[in-house]
This record gives C-alpha cells, structure tokens and sequence, in this order.
C-alpha cells in the first residue's frame, strides 16, 4: 500500500458523490456525473487538483420497474478492490461520542496529457469500528437525517484529516460541490487555532477559512439544501459551543442549515448557470454569489461515430474543446450518417431490452434524467388527445424516456407511473418505452442517440441541466422549456427550440397545460416539419448545435472559469 500521495496539489475537490466509472457505483445522477466530468477535465487541463468523496460500498441502486411502472429499488454492490488502491493511512473522527476509523482508497483519473487527478474514497468498512458505523459508507442518500448528518461529518472532517495524513497540507483552494461537505470547515477552523496556539475558535481563524474555500450551490429546490435540528447536530458533532456560537458561521441558532454555512465561510459562491446564480441571490440575500455555467466532458459523452467525425475534421478537439466550432464545416451527409450510426445503436438496445421495435426512420424524442416532479417528464402527456392528432398529421415520432425516482420520492415515483398509463394509452398511436436503471452507460448512449432532446423543467428550478449539452456535443437539437443552460444556449430555430417564454411564475399561479401546448404547436408546427420536409436544415441545427452549443458548455471552459475566477483569483 502506498502510504502518501505526495504530488504538490492546490485544489481539494469534495463531493458527496463522483460519476467517475459506469461500475463504480457512487453517484446518483447529475451532482455526481459533473462531479465526475470536472475532475476528468481538471485532469485534461493539468489543474492541481484532488478529490474527496465517500466509498458507497452498496452503491446507489438498480432499479427495476413493474409492469405497472412501479419501481423497486435493489441494493447496487460493487467491488471496490477491483477499481482502486487502499492507502496506508486511517484517521478517526468522533460521531455522537464514538470513535469512527476512516480508511482511504485512490482512484486515479489520467488526463489526455497524461496528467492525473487522485480521487480519494473514505471508507468506514473497518473492524475497528462497530457493526452500524461500519455501514455510514454503504449507502449513497440512504438513511434517515441522523445516517446522512453522520456521513456529511465523515466526509468534511474525515477528509481534511485524510489529506493531511496523506501530506497534503499546502492546499489553497477547498472547493464544496454542494453543501454536503461544508462540515470540513470546522476542521479548518480548528486548525487555524491549532496552529496560534489557541483552544477556542476566534474571529480570525473564521476570516482565515473563509479565505480558503470556494462554494458552489446546485439547486433553489428546498429539498436540495440538508438542515438538521440543532439538538441533532450537537449530539452528532458535539457540544461544539465554539463553533456553534462563532459569530458569522451560523445563520440562526435553530438549525445547522449545510448551504448557509459554506455560503458564511467562502470567499468565492456561485450558482451554476447565469440564471440560477440570479436566482440563488434572491434566494440567499446578503451573500455575493457569482454564476459559472456548468458543462459536460466532451470526451465522455461523444458517441464513437462522432468522435471519428472529429477527429477526421477537428483533430484538436480534444485538447481544445473551442474548436468544435468549426463543426459548420463538416459535410452535411458525414453528420447525418455519423447521427444515424449512434442511432441504430440506441434502438437496437431498446429491442433488446424491452422487445419493442422502434423504427430509425421515425422521429425520436429522448427524455432521460431524474424522475422528479418538477422536472415534469409527463407534461407531453397533457393532452393525449391533441398528441394523437400531431402523430397522425405532422408526422410520426417516438418516445424513449429514462431515469430514477429517489427511493424516499413517492411524487417521482408515482411520476414514473403515469408515464407508463400513458403509453399504454397511445400505444396504437405513438411508441414510447421507458428504460429501466438509468446509468452513465444508457444516458450516453439515449443522449447520442435521439433526434431532439426534451427537458420540461418548472421555472425556474432548473438550475442548469446537463443532459441537453451531452445531446448538443452529438449533434441532437434541443427542444426546451428557457431555463437553466438553456437560456444561454438557446437560438430558436438554429440551436433548437424553446418551449414557452421562460418567464418564472408564483407556484399558485402556475399553469403547466400553457408549456404543454406551446411544446405541442413547436412539435407540430416547427420541430417534425423540418425533420420530414426538409432533411438539409434539420441537419443545419444539428450542426449549429455543436459549433455553438458544444463547443462552450463543456467542462474545460468551466474549468478554466473556475481556475481564473475561483481558485487562483485571491
């Protein structure tokens, strides 16, 4: 076992999940599939970065649909000494009193250049510890408020004491990937009175670790930002008067609100799309919170048949994600060919997986992310009638859906369901298939492989999106509702479609049969009259959607942003 990791590393990247490997099973959708897609350009653009995060032994989960749509989730096992290196090292952190050891393991992410980033994965599973300890790194949000409080104490003070067990200790730039991990601030803080010799916590040692970190927030959903009872925190962490009491840490007294506390001691906030930014202002007064609009890593997520276009027409695409670019300049028929392979190998996964024989010369629609109310994958289900009616007029389409309900979501899974009545209904009209156990895998090849990339989110809390990037980097047009990414991303008619006006409105009067029909008149109108009347402009938008859409929503541009604006402005 190698017992330090003893690269210079500048940048402590932690997360409560990481999408790094299809079979490494420790992430549960887009907080962790950008997780994972920021460490592999960090890696690419040689940023001296590592990352921290916990070892979810049984993973997430499969999930398995019922014929009625229900799902059921199953335990997601994987074998950790297949994929990583256990390192020497162990730390312990006190939980509720009692002393949990931390081991670690390393996955290596090597970048095109060959430079790598170290991940590194806590991991509880020890027989020093007792049986229930040993299961706070088994389940990724699983658990009660007390399992998850305990795991986010692991992940920030377990991982500030395994970097610094590890030899990391001239990190400048602690970077929070959401407010899971923002506990690693106490552990800073005690530090900084460590080292002036002090026992209690000071206004200096706030201002010193306020200069460290960086924070990046995801969402405005409530439920994305953790709070917990003070007498819960206090009986997880301790009776930390300290720093409960530090004037400027906490925002009440009441609650240990995860989202305030890193907002209370970053230099550097940002949302992660220009709207969501404006929105997390409103939402979070008081607080100077900047906006880096995410990406995707375009390596990743390029089907093969268009990583051969590129690489026969745009050789540096890689190393310089700009340069798609100049994909105006590739020959309509290679695109539509290169489209059309990534196709076939998408419907040929559908037949095997559901039986059902989809048509590659119809229209195909793609909707694959977390099955979320908001999200509101159902909305093209408003009207069944008036859908039947665009089939039969406009033109034919199909509908290939994907994605996971959180196992404690019941509206999500109750959203699956409907779903599932609706394509029985239009089972004589319009084919749809929903596949089961959404993975990085499936959502590459569903993204790759569609004509049009829907996203119906409720405005404004999308907060940026990705999955319509990965589809833009393929050559798929967009067609959806102006939030998130999209309002930057969006040229109608040339980089896709928008669906209403974007404008976000007071819950009570929200009307969702408004998008409905507006995502009816472009489908019908705009959206399968191009695809079937006119094959040269639909490929034009295809076109237009990866020199303008791909070339800039990707994480080597949100890297450098974060590299210029983040961690080496100060």
């Amino acid at each position: 076992m190698q017992e330090l990791l003893i690269e210079r590393r500048s940048v402590a990247y932690f997360s409560m999940e990481i999408g790094i490997d299809e079979k490494i099973h420790t992430y549960s959708g887009g907080l962790g599939i950008l997780a994972g897609d920021t460490i592999r350009s960090a890696a690419d653009l040689k940023v001296p970065m590592i990352a921290v995060t916990l070892l979810y032994r049984k993973g997430y989960f499969h999930q398995r649909l019922g014929e009625d749509g229900w799902q059921h989730e199953e335990p997601a096992p994987w074998a950790v000494e297949e994929f990583m290196q256990e390192m020497g090292p162990r730390v312990k952190v006190t939980v509720h009193d009692r002393t949990v050891h931390l081991r670690a393991w390393k996955y290596e992410v090597r970048g095109i250049t060959g430079f790598s980033v170290p991940v590194i994965f806590l991991d509880a599973d020890l027989p020093e510890n007792s049986e229930w300890d040993r299961t706070l790194t088994d389940y990724l949000y699983g658990g009660d408020d007390y399992y998850r409080l305990c795991q986010e104490l692991l992940l920030g003070v377990g991982g500030i004491r395994m970097l610094r067990q590890l030899g990391y200790t001239d990190v400048r730039s602690f970077h929070m990937n959401e407010g899971h991990a923002a506990l690693l601030t106490m552990e800073l803080l005690d530090e900084e009175a460590k080292s002036a010799g002090r026992e209690r916590l000071m206004e200096e040692d706030r201002k010193a670790v306020q200069g460290k970190c960086v924070f990046t927030t995801h969402t405005i959903v409530p439920a994305g930002h953790d709070k917990f009872p003070m007498e819960m925190a206090r009986m997880i962490i301790g009776q930390r008067d300290d720093f409960f009491n530090l004037e400027g840490v906490l925002h009440d007294g009441h609650t240990l609100n995860m989202t305030r506390l890193a907002l209370n001691l970053s230099r550097y906030v940002n949302g992660v799309a220009k709207r969501h930014g404006e929105a997390s202002r409103q939402l979070f007064t008081g607080y100077s919170i900047n906006s880096i609009t995410n990406g995707v890593h375009a390596a990743t997520w390029i089907s093969e048949p268009f990583r051969q276009l590129y690489d026969k027409y745009i050789p540096m695409w890689q190393k310089d994600n700009f340069s798609l670019r100049y994909a105006l300049n590739i020959p309509k028929t290679e695109v539509w060919d290169a489209h059309m392979q990534a196709k076939r190998k998408l419907l040929d996964f559908v037949r095997e997986q559901t039986g059902t024989v989809l048509d590659e010369n119809v229209l195909t629609i793609g909707f694959a992310r977390r099955a979320a109310t908001y999200k509101r994958g159902d909305l093209l289900f408003q009207d069944l009638e008036r859908l039947k009616g665009i089939a039969s007029g406009a033109g034919r389409f199909q509908v290939i859906y994907a994605g996971k309900a959180h196992p404690r979501d019941q509206g999500g899974k109750e959203l699956i369901q409907r779903i599932f009545r609706a394509k029985d209904v239009l089972a004589a009209d319009i084919k749809i298939v929903y596949l089961e156990d959404y993975s990085m895998k499936l959502g590459a090849m569903i993204t790759a492989g569609v004509d049009i990339w829907l996203n119906t989110p409720e405005p404004p809390m999308e907060a940026s999106g990705t999955s319509g990037m990965k589809a833009s980097l393929n050559g798929v047009p967009n067609l959806s509702v102006l939030d998130g990414w999209w309002i930057e991303g969006h040229i109608e008619g040339l980089t896709g479609w928008a669906i209403g006006n974007g404008l976000p409105e007071n819950p009570q009067d929200r009307n969702h049969s408004r998008d409905a029909a507006s995502l009816y008149d472009k489908l019908e109108r705009t959206v399968l009259p191009l695809y079937y009347q006119d094959r040269e402009r639909f490929i034009d938008v295809m076109r237009y959607s990866i020199a303008i859409n791909g070339s800039f929503f990707n994480t080597h541009r949100m890297m450098q942003e974060y590299v210029l604006n983040a961690y080496f402005s100060c």
